[in-house]
């Protein structure tokens, strides 16, 4: 069990920088270990992702949706990053953060989108055993990580409107890589767990997914083993992450909002309230998705009816966040202007 547990943390490590090779190498990455541990309990070598299958005229609108929201998606969030690294007036806490929210959002969906785009197009639903390991494994360490960088964002705003004066000594630079490994941490830890008890259960026969990814409670439902454990294993590590961040960002939203209310002119109000509307934005449509799919009883029960929801908070969300965190931050669209302005110039001077 032990080494089962260090090869996913490796595992999550090279991920985090190599998620390039991860997208092209189509999700088969090696999993001997783990397969040499489950041989006894199953004997299949590949499952097959039936999501939307059963609608066979959409499949080509389906796969041109998903590549052009993941081309979108990727290249918003490197904008994104470009953007705040280039201008130095952005190298605060809020905006570090921001940054590697961008960094995930490009990993969370590149290990989803690109192979579902395929199999859309192309009808290659397969995927091996170790692949689907792979694909829930980076999926639940993303996912995860997410979850906790909107809870340390949200702690980031709480500080910087409730208490500006010790804003700096708090959001200290050591402490925001913490927060940050920390997140990671956690992540890897959920996913080292949902990942080893879902591959661990039994898979009889030729086993479909009803999903078009291997999502930790379509996976159980495909099995022919007893899967209450499971089950309750998932409601209780899912939902006391989900419970446990959302208390974050709404008990530090609580504060905020009686902050603003409490500021003495509108001018003050607006502009506290303008740099943490996005933010709100954000958490509402993730938190709102992933409590909708994880944290209630019988969320594998019917996981047919998840697959809209799980292209909500597995692509579009990705997608929208450079765009909410743009077009509703006036520091941003100032920074993007002046770069914009500056190669405009750059490019004036270079013709004459």
């Amino acid at each position: 069990q032990q080494t089962r547990q260090n090869t996913s943390n490796c595992m999550g490590t090279v991920c985090l920088f190599h998620s390039a090779f991860y997208i092209f190498s189509q999700l088969d990455f090696p999993l001997e270990q783990w397969r040499t541990r489950m041989e006894n309990h199953t004997g299949i070598s590949e499952f097959t992702l039936v999501g939307f299958k059963s609608h066979p005229g959409s499949q080509l609108l389906l796969s041109v949706l998903f590549s052009t929201m993941y081309i979108v998606t990727v290249v918003g969030n490197i904008c994104m990053i470009l953007i705040i690294r280039m201008d130095s007036s952005l190298h605060t806490p809020m905006y570090f953060f921001l940054e590697n929210l961008s960094t995930l959002d490009i990993c969370y969906s590149s290990v989803i989108t690109p192979r579902a785009t395929l199999a859309f197009l192309l009808g290659r639903r397969s995927i091996s055993y170790n692949g689907c390991a792979s694909q829930m494994f980076f999926f639940s360490l993303f996912g995860t990580t997410e979850a906790f960088f909107l809870a340390v964002m949200a702690y980031d705003r709480f500080t910087a409107i409730c208490n500006p004066l010790l804003y700096q000594v708090i959001m200290s630079r050591r402490l925001c890589v913490l927060m940050v490994v920390g997140s990671y941490l956690s992540g890897c830890i959920n996913c080292t767990i949902q990942t080893g008890f879902t591959f661990s259960l039994s898979f009889c026969g030729h086993t479909e997914i009803n999903h078009f990814f291997c999502e930790v409670a379509a996976v159980i439902h495909a099995s022919c083993s007893d899967t209450l454990v499971n089950e309750l294993v998932m409601l209780a590590v899912c939902g006391s992450i989900i419970v446990g961040t959302a208390l974050v960002v709404f008990i530090s939203y609580g504060y905020i909002i009686i902050t603003i209310v409490q500021m003495p002119s509108a001018e003050s109000r607006h502009k506290a309230f303008s740099t943490c509307s996005s933010h709100m934005i954000t958490i509402c449509l993730f938190f709102g998705t992933v409590f909708f799919m994880y944290a209630q009883p019988g969320a594998a029960a019917s996981p047919s009816k998840t697959n809209t929801i799980s292209i909500f908070y597995t692509v579009v969300i990705p997608m929208l966040n450079p765009f909410i965190y743009t077009l509703r931050n006036r520091e941003v669209k100032r920074s993007l202007k002046k770069q914009l302005k500056r190669k405009g110039l750059h490019l004036l001077h270079l013709n004459h």
